[in-house]
């Protein structure tokens, strides 16, 4: 577990603020946790320190850094259910300066259970809230990846109102813009009702295959539809990402130089890129 050992007196604590970036999509399959894997292990690969935040009661993100079921004992659901403050709940990965917080199915019960709660929607954005203080010696965060599940429930209502911005992962498919069309309405309900200063980071396209000519089309529709808001890098469609949790790995781990790995390296250069323009602004 990682120290949480900060008091208002400690005289070497400081102040940061991570970047929240939620990833979200309502429809399934699309890379959301393949993308919140790889691009915190790329981010982390650069420098940046990295904490995911699997809110997917699946787990299939924790999984993927080689979380086993077994060892999550503690879970994004006691942290939701304010049983535990987060950084009791995250644990380290192989990758340096990646950490996650795991998930359990005990999360898929979650909005039922707080359902009439006031704070029902807040409680992802106050439990992180307490990353801002750092301690000397604890792990200071600059970006932080939330994987959202495949809907639009209360769990990712709670990842929108913690997060800076959303960045959407897009598979290169018939139905993408539907799709993005309904997740957009519903990130705009919540900047009126929950989190003003949300905004779209960004879209990731993922599962291209060039060999396809619809995914061409998909890809020239979603940039005329959404402009600079598509990030350039196009995640490939590549059998090493698909195997890589199957061993526990993020792909830049089981196959650095294939080309699933390489352009998540690139995302992740982009990101940065994109964050400092903002910082800068």
């Amino acid at each position: 577990m990682i120290d949480d050992s900060v008091t208002s007196e400690d005289p070497l604590a400081s102040t940061v603020t991570p970047r929240v970036l939620a990833l979200a999509n309502q429809k399934g399959g699309v890379g959301k946790t393949t993308t919140a894997i790889n691009l915190g292990t790329a981010l982390a690969a650069v420098g940046e320190s990295v904490l995911i935040v699997d809110l997917d009661p699946q787990g299939n993100a924790s999984t993927g850094v080689g979380i086993d079921r077994k060892s999550r004992r503690r879970s994004t659901y006691d942290v939701l259910t304010r049983e535990i403050p987060v950084r009791d709940a995250i644990q380290e990965t192989a990758v340096p300066r990646l950490h996650i917080v795991p998930s359990t199915m005990d999360l898929s019960g979650f909005e039922l259970e707080i359902a009439h709660e006031r704070d029902r929607a807040y409680r992802l954005r106050d439990a992180l809230a307490s990353l801002n203080h750092v301690a000397a010696g604890v792990m200071q965060y600059s970006y932080v990846l939330v994987d959202c599940p495949p809907s639009l429930n209360l769990v990712t209502v709670n990842a929108m109102a913690a997060a800076n911005a959303i960045l959407v992962p897009l598979q290169c498919e018939f139905f993408a813009l539907e799709g993005l069309s309904q997740l957009l309405k519903t990130v705009e309900q919540v900047k009126t009702a929950l989190n003003p200063t949300l905004t779209i980071h960004g879209i990731v396209l993922t599962m291209f295959d060039a060999r396809n000519n619809l995914a061409g089309q998909v890809v020239a529709d979603v940039r005329s539809f959404m402009g600079e808001k598509v990030y350039e890098t196009i995640i490939p469609r590549n059998v090493r990402i698909s195997e890589a949790p199957s061993h526990g790995k993020p792909v830049l781990l089981y196959d650095l130089k294939c080309v699933g790995s390489q352009a998540y390296v690139r995302l992740a250069s982009e990101i940065i890129q994109r964050e400092r323009r903002h910082q800068a602004a």
